[in-house]
């Protein structure tokens, strides 16, 4: 087979299963830890398996709500310019 053909299988699906870990405070620490020093420490930060650890930190410890960004500003109102300083010369 080469690479990029088809094999024709379709892709099995498996029922999602929630696992609960009973994990102290330290256990947690220590674990989000070696997360971070794996995902930065990579070579390829987009690869599927650094993806995957990403999502597995974000469910240990979620990322804080953004705060909503500002309103954009009114619209400026421009006036022409000065009448002095782009005179007609004659």
């Amino acid at each position: 087979m080469r690479l990029g053909e088809r094999t024709g299988r379709k892709k099995l699906t498996t029922p999602v299963r929630v696992m609960h870990f009973d994990l102290s405070d330290e256990q947690t620490a220590a674990l989000l830890g070696e997360l971070d020093r794996i995902i930065d420490g990579d070579r390829y930060p987009f690869s599927p398996r650094i993806r995957t650890l990403k999502e597995i930190r974000a469910k240990i410890k979620p990322h804080p709500a953004r705060a909503s960004a500002a309103p954009p500003p009114s619209t400026k109102y421009y006036e022409p310019p000065s009448k002095g300083r782009y005179k007609r010369h004659r």
